[in-house]
């Protein structure tokens, strides 16, 4: 018995000693609790929100002081006419537009009845049901409790509008971070492991003996995949515009060029992860661990990034597929074009650029 005794806390110093152990067992399900505890909520706070008012009454800056100070929304811009609607949620910055009708106060009080519109930007759904239902409340609450006694009973018409999708169809917003989640991982796990691999098997150097340089070994091990990614990303645009109708409004080439930045970038983030990685298990587990949890979760694919810590918010500039999802919304569901993506399209093409420096710069320093 003692034997086994010694045998156990021999079996608890191997594993105290081992760093990657320890952060698997006490390090990974901390930093999952953190995330998941404070980036899942349906909450909403400071969404960005356009005013149109047509009325400019004490009624009207009543209830738009009453939905500023709630804390759900954030006053982005105060429109002048219908005509900016549809540009502003272009821009993809506000959420949502409240548009109060001509005479709204004069309405109320002689008639009893006023009207405002919420138009919400459906790209997506989740977010554009909570909004209009926060913004509704909050003005049905005004009635019931700010206005002043009168004889009549008063009645606030609000009417909901939603933009790009109009049924909110929750596939509109599933089908482009699923390809974004597919794309990332695919390209960037592949490349690692078939670099690896070439390592682990000890034939990474006869190649490197051979006629061809690096960079073309290089270049060797990525060009399949690129091209198998490409046609994965072919075949997820067809099955969700096809099977699930999402639309796309924009440009097909517009979009295929896009969609191989992304790739290319992915593959490029393969590269420099096999720079790291010694065997393909440690390739692979780099891959899920630190690409498939961060584009579910700080991507804005499921949750949106306005609602997480600040902290939070800024890991999330660094995540890729946050770019990208906003790239492939705004073409295939709001028509838009280069003018309306051009710094996410930039931003990608630099994290292209910055994990293929250090990836070459790294591959040569380990293996010539």
């Amino acid at each position: 018995m003692k034997r086994f005794y010694g045998f156990v806390i021999k079996e608890f110093y191997h594993i105290f000693r081992d760093v990657r152990t320890m952060v698997i067992l006490f390090g990974i399900p901390i930093i999952q609790l953190l995330l998941f505890g404070t980036v899942i909520t349906n909450e909403i706070k400071d969404a960005r929100i356009a005013i149109l008012d047509q009325s400019k009454d004490e009624a009207t800056r009543e209830i738009t002081q009453k939905i500023l100070s709630s804390g759900y929304f954030r006053l982005d811009q105060n429109l002048e006419s219908t005509a900016e609607v549809e540009g502003i949620f272009r821009k993809g910055h506000v959420k949502e537009v409240i548009v109060f009708g001509q005479n709204f106060g004069e309405k109320l009080v002689r008639e009893g009845r006023a009207d405002v519109q919420i138009i919400a930007d459906a790209s997506d759904p989740n977010i554009g049901k909570l909004l209009s239902g926060y913004t509704a409340g909050i003005i049905n609450d005004y009635i019931t409790k700010d206005m002043k006694p009168v004889t009549m009973p008063m009645q606030i018409d609000t009417e909901v509008r939603m933009f790009y999708n109009e049924s909110l169809k929750s596939v509109y917003m599933f089908v482009p971070g699923i390809m974004a989640m597919i794309l990332m991982l695919i390209s960037a796990m592949m490349t690692s492991i078939s670099i690896t691999r070439e390592k682990e098997l000890g034939t990474m150097e006869i190649l490197l003996v051979s006629p061809l340089r690096p960079t073309q070994i290089i270049l060797g091990k990525v060009t399949p995949y690129l091209f198998l990614s490409i046609i994965n990303a072919i075949v997820i645009v067809l099955i969700g515009h096809l099977v699930f109708l999402v639309p796309i409004k924009g440009s097909v080439i517009f979009l295929m060029a896009e969609t191989i930045l992304f790739i290319l970038m992915a593959l490029c983030l393969g590269i420099l992860i096999s720079t790291a990685a010694k065997t393909q298990m440690t390739a692979m587990f780099i891959s899920m661990i630190a690409l498939m949890l961060p584009t579910m979760l700080l991507s804005g694919f499921i949750f949106p990034i306005e609602n997480m810590p600040k902290a939070l918010q800024v890991l999330s500039s660094i995540m890729p597929p946050r770019w990208f999802i906003i790239i492939i919304k705004n073409i295939m569901l709001k028509g838009t074009g280069i003018l309306y993506v051009w710094k996410e399209t930039l931003i990608i093409a630099g994290m292209a650029t910055l994990f293929t420096t250090i990836a070459v710069k790294k591959f040569k320093t380990r293996l010539e």
